[in-house]
């Protein structure tokens, strides 16, 4: 993802955040439900709108009893209790009697908050409740970190009796503005403080509605409270509906394969070219293609429709023309886009930015993978000149390129240093410690491009087109030579991470060559030694693969790219050793990332430190990363598909099982819904010694034949 303008050394947002999305509104506040202004907010098209939202009592933080997300997604809810309070001529209340509930949502860029009091105390009490208020409408990038010579100006706040408006307007000529509204008229209303002494007698209730959205649209009340949240919910349960749901004996698992179905459900975004997956929150919430693309991956199995919304959007936003500022080409596939003051005026590229170099190949990857889960050609067909210029592309950076690989430099200096998915300043380096001079082959990459001419030439071939098809499997084989000549490393039985501009190898043992597994560039037996590199102790922390293998220069496990575990780099190297007949070690990965998730409340974050598990420990979070992260929630699914072995093939109609094996600690496994043409089937998988055995079910089931390899 792209990390440029961010300093992962600037001040990092509290821990215990919570979020909520809907659309290109999220929400980010602390367990109290309050927004301090640091890395949270109310976000609304990459500004945030609102940068600060305290609940006082008295003028103090009241104590936090806990907070929860609701298991869809919906709500957030802090529980808190009041502080001894001084009298108001009457007698003082004591601590504790108070219980002060918070209720959040967002539906159609509105967020929504119900604050309920409730007294326990045996006497009548005062509550004097306040709530600090503001928004600075800084740009995502600034709030990321980046530093602005000038800004737009800030409009004098609208104060009515029972609302209060927020305006400014930037240097782009837009008017952004937030209005807050309360459902009854604050004591007190100033520019930046609401004021409501709430008075509650003994056993009373107290309820106050507030309503933050670009305009006033009404009085806040119970009544759209309660349709606001009835609509949220149906909303989240029909994205939830889409596609096959797995469930399975262990109560643990189910709630992890929830969470993670209930994330993905969350960052989806309707757009109209169906839905996408956005990236992750807080930093990256908008549309990534490479983090797109993985997400679908990850979930093709279950949901094909995710990759029909995931292809459709990528090919309508395909690079037309050139531009090193873009480092834009016509063909390439887009890394980013942002609606933002910043990237509108220029002063970042990101508006729409083209500087992954793997995000094009995986396009291809993804809609080469999606006919043969679904054979639907007539998608393919609809896609054909899309697909057809980004192999174009492809072939033209190859074709320039003297060893024949795809490389990638950075057109300017606004733009990524380095584009891959290990997109740091210092992620590409040698075994002494000198970062690699561009253009620069990354190993994962080039096996990305092996893939898409496959891919290519096979839809080639049903399309009736053997000389396309001919051309591209020769192109496949020659890049399939070419790296292993020139990547593989005899002495570790490992490939390197890249080749430099100067041709030189950088012999650095790092993850990626576990995604030459996933595509299956590797002959079996350096598979064999990779697979036995990842893992060992230097990779395999325990919870999960290291970005880069202790020991290395370089390796930090606190550092972003190298040495951390991310979950998706992880299920994308299972997924490989799958494919190579390394059952073991995707059951044994499984399981860590299983015991890592229940430690970070079963939502996997977007990275967590690289230290090695010790008995009794947790894994050591890491301080800024997004959570929700598309491709993290992702990661079981594809972790869960490789251990069963399941693969789907479209145009003949058929279920193939491969060596299935359940995850350690689960007897049974049920797939419902899975789709498959016209027909839904439910899977069962059932733990028989040390064998599982698999049985189909459901009204369609004859219609689908099933091949099991035990």
């Amino acid at each position: 993802m792209s990390l440029v303008a961010i300093e992962h050394e600037a001040q990092a947002p509290q821990p215990f955040l919570f979020a909520l999305k809907d659309g290109d509104t999220f929400v980010v506040c602390d367990s109290h439900g309050d927004i301090a202004g640091n890395g949270d907010g109310l976000f609304r098209d990459d500004t945030r709108v609102l940068s600060c939202l305290l609940l006082r009592i008295a003028g103090a933080k009241p104590t936090l009893l806990s907070a929860a997300r609701s298991r869809d997604n919906v709500f957030l809810s802090s529980h808190l209790v009041n502080n001894p309070l001084t009298p108001l001529g009457g007698r003082a209340m004591p601590g504790g009697v108070i219980h002060i509930k918070r209720s959040k949502l967002l539906w159609q860029g509105c967020l929504y908050e119900r604050i309920t009091c409730v007294n326990y105390a045996d006497c009548e009490g005062t509550l004097p409740l306040s709530l600090r208020l503001g928004s600075d409408f800084a740009d995502m990038f600034e709030v990321r970190g980046s530093k602005r010579r000038n800004r737009g100006r800030m409009q004098p706040p609208k104060i009515a009796c029972d609302n209060l408006k927020f305006g400014y307007e930037g240097l782009d000529g837009i008017v952004r503005t937030t209005a807050i509204a309360f459902s009854e008229p604050p004591s007190r209303l100033e520019a930046d403080e609401a004021h409501f002494p709430l008075t509650l007698p003994p056993g009373g209730t107290a309820e106050l509605y507030i309503e933050i959205a670009p305009e006033r649209n009404g009085k806040p009340d119970r009544s759209r409270f309660r349709h606001a949240a009835a609509q949220a919910r149906w909303g989240m349960r029909r994205r939830l509906r889409r596609g096959a749901r797995p469930a399975t004996s262990g109560h643990l698992f189910n709630a992890w394969l929830e969470r993670s179905r209930a994330d993905l459900a969350l960052l989806t975004t309707e757009l109209p070219s169906g839905p996408f997956p956005y990236a992750g929150i807080p930093w990256f919430s908008t549309p990534f293609g490479r983090d797109a693309v993985v997400t679908a991956l990850q979930n093709l199995w279950l949901d094909p429709g995710l990759a029909r919304g995931v292809l459709s959007f990528l090919a309508e936003t395909q690079a037309k023309e050139s531009s090193s500022f873009k480092d834009s080409a016509p063909g390439k596939i887009m890394h980013e886009t942002r609606k933002g003051e910043m990237t509108a005026l220029g002063e970042l590229p990101f508006g729409q930015y083209y500087g992954g170099i793997d995000t094009t190949p995986l396009f291809v990857i993804l809609a080469g993978a999606y006919a043969d889960r679904t054979g639907d050609l007539k998608l393919i067909e609809t896609l054909w000149p899309a697909l057809v210029a980004a192999l174009s592309w492809i072939e033209n950076v190859i074709d320039s390129d003297g060893r024949g690989f795809l490389v990638y430099s950075r057109g300017e200096k606004s733009g990524l240093a380095n584009q891959g998915w290990k997109d740091s300043e210092d992620s590409v380096f040698h075994a002494d410690g000198r970062m690699a001079a561009g253009p620069i082959a990354l190993v994962e990459v080039q096996g990305y491009a092996f893939r898409a001419f496959l891919a290519m030439a096979r839809l080639a071939e049903i399309r009736t087109d053997p000389e396309s098809a001919m051309n591209w499997h020769a192109r496949a084989e020659a890049l399939r030579i070419q790296v292993e000549n020139l990547f593989w490393m005899e002495g570790e039985g490992f490939y390197g991470i890249a080749v430099d501009g100067d041709g030189e190898l950088c012999q650095v043992r790092a993850s990626n060559p576990g995604h030459l597994l996933y595509v299956e560039l590797a002959a079996q037996e350096r598979a064999s030694r990779v697979i036995e590199n990842l893992l060992s102790a230097r990779f395999d922390s325990g919870w999960g693969l290291r970005t880069l293998a202790s020991g290395e220069a370089h390796f930090n496990p606190m550092s972003y790219h190298n040495g951390s575990v991310w979950p998706h780099d992880t299920a994308l190297c299972a997924a490989g050793l799958a494919k190579y007949g390394a059952r073991d070690g995707v059951v044994r990965l499984l399981s860590e990332m299983f015991e890592a998730a229940v430690t970070f409340d079963m939502q996997l974050p977007e990275l967590f430190c690289g230290f090695p598990r010790f008995a009794g420990e947790p894994p050591i979070a890491y301080p800024v990363a997004c959570m929700p992260q598309a491709w993290a929630a992702g990661a079981p699914l594809m972790m869960l598909q490789a251990c069963l072995g399941i693969r789907i093939d479209g145009f003949s109609g058929e279920i193939h099982v491969d060596r299935p094996r359940l995850p350690i600690g689960i007897d049974s496994l049920v797939l419902r819904d899975l789709e498959i043409g016209e027909c839904k089937v439910q899977l069962s998988f059932e733990r028989l010694g040390k064998h599982v055995v698999v049985t189909s079910s459901g009204s369609e089931s004859e219609n689908v034949a099933i091949t099991v390899h035990a």
